[in-house]
């Protein structure tokens, strides 16, 4: 069943065009990963999105998916509430609209 991984980042001032650089020269080679995109949402705030096959193949990514936050996490500010820098969900589909 296919799964989205969403990650709420915020960038550091300054940050945010190295941060988009750093995106668009990703390559995720994981097993079961179909897309992503990475979203500006307001004033130094982004989302990630990713679609995978399926929930399982998104878990046997988290380590790589770490690997590649590792690469850009000293430009990301702290988001609060001791969420740390990033804000991650995950699941699988219940609806899709069209």
């Amino acid at each position: 069943m296919t799964a989205y991984n969403v990650v709420r980042f915020r960038t550091k001032p300054g940050q945010e065009k190295a941060f988009v650089e750093a995106h668009q020269k990703i390559a995720l080679d994981a097993k079961g990963f179909r897309k992503g995109a990475l979203i500006k949402t307001g004033e130094r705030t982004f989302c990630f999105v990713g679609e995978w096959n399926d929930m399982d193949s998104l878990a046997a990514a988290r380590p790589s998916m770490i690997g590649i936050l590792d690469t850009f996490r000293d430009m990301l500010e702290d988001l609060g509430g001791d969420l740390g820098v990033t804000d991650p969900v995950s699941g699988t589909v219940v609806a899709e609209i069209s």
